[in-house]
C-alpha cells in the first residue's frame, strides 16, 4: 500500500503541473463509473474515498461509481489500480387479472413474424419446429404494466427473478434495487417489447409471438419516462449473469436490451463482458439515430444488433377485416419486399451492426398509465426489431442448449439474407406511396430470419 500511495502523490503532481490553465480549479461535481485493474478493497476504496464520494460497488466487476469534482477526475484516471472511467451516461428506450391460457402458440400470426418465417397469417400455422421452452429471455427495460396479466401468461413471466434497479447519475449517483416496482411500469416500452417475445392476448384473441414458451425475466433499468443510466443498465445486466451462474446454470438466458445512448461506458462494457463470460447471450436494438450513427451497447462487437427492416405493405389497405395481422408476405425471396427504416441507425466506423428484423409499426400491448384498462398500439424503432432476434435466438438455444453467445452471433450473420443499398416505394398509413432509400452502412449481414437461423443451429 505504501507503494502504491508513494506513486499516487508523484502521479497526483506531475498531473497537475500539466493540466490546463484553470483545471484544477474546477468545482462542479460529476457521477463517474470507475472499473479497477484489481480487486475493490479497503485500501483502494480508502484511496478513492479521498477524491471524492464512493456510492456503489460492483463486486463481481471490480468496479465502482463516485461522485466527484470535476477536477479530480483526471486524478482518478491516473490511479495505479484504475483501469478506466467514464462519467455515468444516459441511457433511452400490481396482479389484477390472467390469460387463461399458458403460451400462445397456437395464436394469430402478424406480418412481422411472416417476415422472420415464424408464422403464416391465421391462427394455428407456427412454421418452426421450436418455441423457446426450456430458455429464459431477460428484457432489460421499463419493466412490465400492473396490467401484465391481462396481456401474458402467468406461467410465462418469472416473478421469482423479475428485479428493478434505479439510481445513476439521475438520483445522487447510487444504483439500488427496488423490490416489486417491475411490475408498476407506466411507460410501456417494456409490455411492448415482451409481447414480440411471447405474443399477446388481444382482448381475449391470441397473437402468436417468436417464441411464446420462453420464460421471460423482466428487469426493469429504466425509469418511467423511458429513460435510464449505464451504471444501471450495468446492475441489471450484473443481476441476470449473476442468475446464470447460480438458479439458471443448467438454462440457456438471453438478455434484450432495446436501449442504448451515445458512447459505451466502461462499467457497462466490464458488465456486458462478465455476462457474456458467463455464457449470456446479449441482444440489442442499434438505435434510433439515422446517419449519426449506432447507440451502444449495440454497436459494441460481442452484443448482438439489430437495425429495423420494415415490409413494403405494412399499411396495405384491410381485406375483410384483416389488415395487419392478416396480410400475407408473399414466399420467396422477403428482401425484395423490405427496406430499412429511415430512423435505424447506420454503423459508423468502429461500430458493429450484426442484422436487421422488423422493427416498422410493430403492434403490442402499450398504456401510459396503471390500472387494468388494455391498450394497443402501433410501434416503430430498433427497440421493436431486437425482441425478434431476441426470440430467435431463444429459439436457437432450445435446438442447442449449449449455444454460446459468440456462436449465436457467426450463425446470425452467416444466416441473415444479405441486403444491398437501395430504394423501395412504400405503403404509408394515410394511403400515400413513400420513396425510402438506404445505403450498405444501415443493414449488417441482412435481413434475419427463424428458419435459415435454426438451419444452421447444431
Amino acid at each position: 500500500m505504501k507503494r502504491i500511495l508513494l506513486k499516487f502523490i508523484v502521479v497526483t503532481a506531475m498531473l497537475l503541473a500539466v493540466l490546463p490553465v484553470g483545471a484544477a480549479g474546477k468545482t462542479g461535481s460529476v457521477n463517474l463509473n470507475v472499473v479497477l485493474k484489481t480487486d475493490v478493497t479497503a485500501e483502494v476504496l480508502k484511496v478513492l474515498r479521498g477524491h471524492g464520494t464512493v456510492l456503489t460497488v460492483f463486486e463481481e466487476l471490480d468496479a465502482l461509481t463516485m461522485k466527484v469534482r470535476e477536477d479530480k477526475v483526471a486524478l482518478i484516471a491516473a490511479l495505479p489500480f484504475v483501469e478506466a472511467v467514464g462519467e455515468d451516461s444516459e441511457r433511452n428506450g400490481a396482479p389484477i387479472d390472467t390469460v387463461g391460457l399458458t403460451d400462445f402458440n397456437g395464436g394469430y400470426g402478424t406480418w412481422n413474424l411472416d417476415v422472420i418465417n415464424v408464422t403464416n397469417p391465421g391462427a394455428g400455422n407456427r412454421t418452426v419446429a421450436y418455441d423457446g421452452t426450456g430458455v429464459y429471455v431477460a428484457v432489460l427495460d421499463t419493466g412490465l404494466h400492473d396490467s401484465w396479466r391481462q396481456y401474458f401468461p402467468e406461467e410465462r413471466i418469472a416473478e421469482e427473478y423479475a428485479a428493478s434497479f434505479a439510481g445513476g447519475a439521475g438520483l445522487a449517483g447510487t444504483v439500488s434495487f427496488q423490490p416489486n416496482k417491475w411490475e408498476h411500469d407506466q411507460n410501456g416500452h417494456g409490455t411492448h417489447v415482451t409481447s414480440t417475445i411471447l405474443g399477446y392476448s388481444l382482448r381475449g384473441t391470441p397473437i402468436n409471438g417468436v417464441a411464446p414458451n420462453v420464460t421471460v425475466i423482466p428487469v426493469k433499468v429504466l425509469n418511467q419516462n423511458g429513460r435510464g443510466w449505464s451504471s444501471v443498465i450495468a446492475m441489471g445486466i450484473t443481476y441476470v449473469a449473476k442468475l446464470k451462474e447460480g438458479p439458471l446454470a443448467d438454462y440457456p438466458v438471453v438478455i434484450n436490451m432495446s436501449l442504448g445512448g451515445s458512447v459505451l461506458d466502461p462499467i457497462e462494457k466490464e458488465a456486458i463482458d462478465y455476462a457474456i463470460a458467463a455464457g449470456v447471450i446479449i441482444v440489442a436494438s442499434a438505435g434510433n439515430n439515422g446517419e449519426a450513427g449506432m447507440g451502444y451497447p449495440g454497436a459494441y462487437e460481442p452484443v448482438i444488433s439489430v437495425a429495423a427492416s420494415g415490409w413494403i405493405g405494412e399499411w396495405w389497405p384491410s381485406v375483410g377485416g384483416a389488415w395487419w395481422n392478416g396480410l400475407d408476405v408473399a414466399e420467396g425471396n422477403p428482401i425484395n419486399q423490405m427496406y430499412i427504416t429511415e430512423f435505424s441507425s447506420r454503423a459508423k466506423a468502429g461500430q458493429d451492426l450484426d442484422v436487421a428484423a422488423p422493427g416498422s409499426w410493430i403492434v403490442g400491448p402499450y398504456q401510459l398509465n396503471s390500472g387494468i384498462e388494455r391498450t394497443y398500439y402501433f410501434l416503430g424503432g430498433t427497440s421493436m426489431a431486437s425482441p425478434h432476434v431476441a426470440g430467435i435466438v431463444a429459439l436457437m438455444a432450445q435446438k442447442h442448449p449449449a449455444l454460446t453467445p459468440l456462436q449465436a452471433e457467426t450463425i446470425l450473420q452467416n444466416a441473415a439474407i444479405p441486403m444491398a443499398a437501395g430504394s423501395k416505394n412504400v405503403y404509408q398509413s394515410n394511403g400515400t406511396i413513400k420513396v425510402i432509400s438506404w445505403g450498405s452502412d444501415a443493414t449488417g449481414h441482412g435481413l434475419i430470419t427463424a428458419d435459415a437461423a435454426l438451419g444452421l443451429t447444431p
